[in-house]
């Protein structure tokens, strides 16, 4: 009984597993739109107590898919440790959580995370390697990237305490941490426009800011871009396919001339 559950929940080759993991899939795109549905609120004055209490029903539904996961499988830490373990354990926990903070029931949505199991079910292999190429990609990239983000953070606090300086509180760097969100803001390019110089000065600065903002966000494209195209040791890199070759004009197992 143990084994057959293991290949119903863990397996998909089988027509069972394949129909429990489509299900498992359906009530999780379920219980998600129900959240986002709740949040609405003329919804959630009209429907707001079915809703709650399809939710628990999720919520009850994925507690005992979660005990059964632990029944089935023969290292019960492993399983619990792993990506998809702590996932199905995060899926149950913020409807229990929800009874001491009723705001904790929309950090359900995490839900959509045991999705990623849409590729294990519908066999999209190709895409689970992709997936690895690209974590292979920043993980290899990881040092530069980490260099870089210390001297943007550099860059933004001495950007940032220069406009302090320039404008002042009168003009709305009322501070320099503030002033440092600017220059975080200036420099993505997002500008949200709460804060702006103005002063002369203050607006020189702000367009040098903003031009290097483009120049600045093409550097971690540049660094994961050239890591992924990077020959991989284990992967074969493939060779430029010749002139073909002429016909053979002696026969490779008598030696006869053909």
């Amino acid at each position: 009984m143990r084994l057959r559950l293991y290949i119903i929940i863990f397996e998909s080759d089988t027509p069972a597993g394949k129909a429990f993991d489509v299900g498992v899939i359906a009530l999780i795109l379920a219980s998600v739109a129900a959240v986002m549905a709740e949040s609405v609120q003329p919804i959630n004055l009209r429907y707001g107590e079915q809703l709650r209490a399809a939710e628990w029903v999720f919520t009850v539904l994925f507690t005992m898919e979660y005990l059964l996961r632990l029944y089935c499988v023969g290292y019960k830490m492993r399983y619990a440790l792993s990506f998809f373990g702590v996932v199905d354990l995060l899926a149950v926990l913020p409807g229990y959580v929800a009874l001491l903070f009723p705001g904790a029931r929309y950090l359900t949505v995490v839900r959509l995370l045991r999705v990623l199991r849409v590729f294990r079910v519908l066999k999209l292999a190709v895409y689970m390697s992709e997936t690895t190429e690209l974590s292979r990609a920043l993980i290899a990239s990881r040092r530069k990237i980490e260099v870089f983000t210390v001297c943007v953070l550099t860059l933004v606090v001495i950007l940032g305490s220069m406009m302090y300086l320039i404008e002042g509180e009168e003009n709305g760097f009322t501070s320099i941490p503030r002033s440092i969100y600017w220059a975080i803001v200036t420099l993505t390019t997002v500008g949200y426009g709460d804060i702006s110089p103005r002063t002369n000065l203050g607006q020189f600065l702000a367009a040098a800011i903003m031009l290097l903002g483009y120049s600045i966000l093409a550097v971690p494209t540049g660094i994961v871009t050239a890591e992924m195209s990077r020959p991989h040791p284990d992967k074969p890199v493939p060779t430029p396919a010749g002139p073909p070759e002429p016909p053979p004009n002696y026969c490779k197992h008598c030696g006869g001339k053909l």
